[in-house]
Order: C-alpha cells, then structure tokens, then sequence
C-alpha cells in the first residue's frame, strides 16, 4: 500500500536532455541553497518556508538567463542535427 505522500505522486515521461531540465535542476539547488540548507523541524514549517521562498523568488521575477542557442546545439551535436539539416 503506498505512502500518503506516494499517492499525491504523478510520474510523467520526461526526457533527460531537455533543456527545462537544467532550469528546474537550477532552481531546485537555489531552493536548497536559500531556503532548505538547515534543520527544519517538521513538515508544515518546511511548507509554509518553501511557500514564502516561491513566493518573494515570483515577486522578484527571478529568471533563468538561457544562453545555448539553436546555432550552438547544432554545432555541439552535429550526429543528431545531420539527418534533418539534409
């Protein structure tokens, strides 16, 4: 029988080499940086500090500056890009 926290779970195919991955992988270290790098003594305070941090990152308007262009992947994985640049 899964966990409480088992059924609020949805897993979903994502693949690894998408590039929103490094975002959500970046903002998940800021998370862990700026808000959970300490004890935290039980779930609820956890949720209301995750909540405040989602919140004051969303009123700053916290961006994620992606600079791998088109032209840059394709120059980095030519062997993938060859069949559809024919």
């Amino acid at each position: 029988m899964p966990s409480a926290e088992a059924k609020g779970l949805d897993f979903r195919f994502t693949p690894k080499h998408a590039s929103w991955l490094n975002m959500a992988e970046c903002e998940i270290a800021a998370l862990q940086k700026q808000c959970l790098a300490r004890r935290i003594p039980d779930k609820q305070t956890m949720k209301s500090e995750v909540a405040a941090w989602v919140k004051q990152r969303n009123k700053e308007q916290v961006r994620v500056s992606w600079t791998f262009t088109v032209q840059k992947a394709r120059d980095k994985m030519t062997r993938l890009y060859k069949s559809r640049l024919s």
